[in-house]
């Protein structure tokens, strides 16, 4: 059964992706979420709702200035709990599929950050 914003009710036969739009205004805020581990690279999201590890969610992301908007149809590969140990903020990491469009957003992403020697010591939402 779908609720209001289209998620899907605990126990539906067949989940829908959630959708969720994401901007992301600055270089240290981009850093914080970018989550280059992963193979085809990921994204931290902040949000109280619940996901399972696998769960598909579609993501529109902004960058900063550049004007497009990143589709990226991901999977949950990280979960951050309310109250986690070390303050860190609860979400969810979404992992980028292996195609195109993903590789074509983690460049974007790399190319901004670039060397990050001088925010290597800041803390990320991830590791």
């Amino acid at each position: 059964m779908a609720t209001p914003n289209g998620a899907t009710s605990p126990g539906a036969s067949t989940a829908r992706p959630s959708v969720i739009q994401l901007a992301i205004k600055e270089k240290p805020a981009l850093y914080a979420a970018f989550i280059p581990f992963l193979t085809e690279g990921g994204i931290f999201i902040p949000t109280t709702r619940d996901y399972r590890l696998g769960d598909d969610v579609y993501l529109l992301l902004t960058i900063m200035d550049n004007p497009q908007r990143f589709p990226v149809a991901g999977k949950v590969a990280w979960i951050t709990p309310a109250n986690a140990a070390g303050n860190k903020t609860q979400g969810i990491g979404v992992r980028f599929p292996a195609d195109e469009k993903a590789r074509q957003l983690r460049l974007v992403i790399e190319e901004i950050l670039g060397p990050t020697a001088e925010i290597a010591s800041r803390a990320t939402h991830t590791l």
